[in-house]
């Protein structure tokens, strides 16, 4: 079957949102339902070994950043990355907005996707940050953020291509909230195969005695056991 937008659109809307908002509000991430089959999951995994379809790779070990390597698409996309990222843009635009009110800050997201990547290009962030990364055994990837300019979406979404426990072990997706006044927090999350998770691209409202606050949160991976772990990072600003 061919990955179409209407099946984009069709997979996305299976996911309860309504309740997934006040998941994110609570812990900063949300797991969506599946938005890949396994098929389709092994197919991109193995867009991995087509170095003409990204503009870089980027060797962990080598920028301090942990073990194991990622690769920036082009912005030529496979249809179900292209699909997928424009049926979720809106969605989570809502949760960006009310956010973006709580925390007063502008809400600078227009309701096309298109016209948010065009912006971000007119601010000098033209490149693709669409991202698939490959972790083998001993890798993994220290707490950060994938924040690229001065233009930042407030969510992003990580799409696990293999399955947990049958192709690898370990690597389990890592978020750490530095909560304001308070010790931070970490949650440890096990990726399904074509399910996505959503995330904080860098904060979530924390409701604090004097309002809102933004509580800090930073993600990573931990060390793969075995295997292989491939994902698919969907981010909806480009970079510089």
């Amino acid at each position: 079957m061919t990955f179409t937008a209407a099946e984009a659109r069709r997979r996305v809307a299976r996911t309860d949102w309504a309740a997934h908002a006040a998941e994110l509000d609570e812990h900063g991430s949300a797991s969506t339902g599946p938005l890949l089959s396994p098929a389709e999951c092994a197919d991109l995994a193995a867009l991995y070994d087509k170095p003409e379809l990204f503009r870089t790779t980027v060797d962990l070990a080598r920028h301090r950043f942990g073990s194991g390597e990622y690769r920036y698409f082009t912005h030529d996309l496979p249809a179900p990355v292209a699909a997928l990222r424009a049926a979720l843009y809106p969605r989570l635009l809502p949760v960006a907005r009310d956010w973006a009110a709580r925390l007063d800050r502008p809400a600078l997201w227009p309701d096309s996707l298109d016209e948010w990547l065009e912006r971000c290009h007119a601010a000098g962030q033209d490149r693709s940050a669409q991202i698939l990364l490959s972790y083998g055994p001993g890798d993994w990837n220290a707490l950060h953020r994938d924040v690229f300019g001065d233009l930042v979406f407030p969510l992003q979404v990580v799409i696990a291509l293999d399955a947990y426990g049958t192709d690898y072990s370990g690597g389990e997706f890592l978020m750490v909230e530095q909560r304001p006044r308070a010790q931070s927090r970490g949650t440890a999350t096990i990726l399904r195969q074509g399910h996505g998770l959503v995330f904080t691209t860098r904060d979530h409202p924390v409701r604090t005695r004097r309002g809102w606050s933004a509580g800090a949160m930073r993600h990573g991976v931990s060390t793969v056991r075995s295997g292989r772990r491939r994902t698919l990072g969907v981010v909806f600003h480009d970079a510089t």
